[in-house]
């Protein structure tokens, strides 16, 4: 997994770099020193995981979460209090400093079973369906009877017509596996289909009388693929 490490102190920097370099699927392939120079590096290049520190000058961690779409994300802080507020953003884990190798390990492979968790819905944009694993058993589900995805910590709650499956992953990891012109994400906890949308009042979607929220950062790009008359 190719990582990204981005942090202003120097010594969190290298604990960080001999951890990443102590596995064996971790490849380190950028440091960054500040938000900003970070920002400008992810707007070139493609990573498959991040360790983000919260407390940086100038825009934190929890800022960049907001700011912009993030590759799957591990935390790092000094702080403890940040965790509650940080995991309304969908990060893989929490790291608190200083960080031993079996907690990094433990977060780490957290972050390997959410990529390939993603195999256990078929790739698809051609397709009319998914396969989802529940329990060991892969369930063809079309594409046209999900109604919403919902994220909860590390898990995701794909909602159909007839029936829920718990998925062991993030948004984020879905986002790139769905059409994108039937799925939109509306809320940093909902993506939905919209195909199933049945009213839409403010901020507020209605699919089979169930109330969705849409966050004020989603709701001018929800609005743009509304086919309004």
């Amino acid at each position: 997994m190719k990582c990204l490490i981005i942090d202003d102190d120097e010594a969190s920097r290298a604990v960080l770099s001999q951890l990443v370099k102590q596995v064996g699927f971790l490849q380190l392939a950028a440091i960054c020193k500040s938000s900003a120079e970070a920002i400008n590096l992810l707007q070139k290049e493609s990573f498959d995981l991040v360790f983000l520190d919260i407390e940086m000058p100038e825009m934190s961690g929890i800022d960049m979460l907001k700011s912009m779409a993030m590759p799957p994300t591990i935390l790092t802080t000094s702080h403890k209090e940040y965790a509650l507020d940080a995991f309304e953003y969908n990060i893989i884990d929490y790291l608190v400093k200083p960080v031993s190798l079996p907690r990094f390990i433990k977060a780490v492979e957290k972050a390997r079973s959410h990529k390939s968790a993603v195999a256990s819905v078929a790739e698809t944009n051609d397709k009319e369906y998914f396969f989802i694993r529940k329990d060991s058993v892969l369930t063809k589900v079309p594409i046209k009877e999900i109604l919403w995805i919902e994220a909860l910590g590390d898990y995701l709650t794909v909602h159909t017509i007839n029936n829920k499956y718990i998925l062991h992953s993030t948004l984020k990891a879905i986002e790139g596996k769905i059409p994108a012109e039937k799925f939109i994400r509306v809320h940093r906890s909902f993506i939905i289909n919209i195909d199933n949308v049945s009213s839409v009042e403010d901020t507020t979607i209605y699919i089979n009388n169930t109330a969705i929220p849409v966050g004020a950062i989603y709701k001018e790009n929800f609005i743009r693929v509304l086919n309004l008359l």
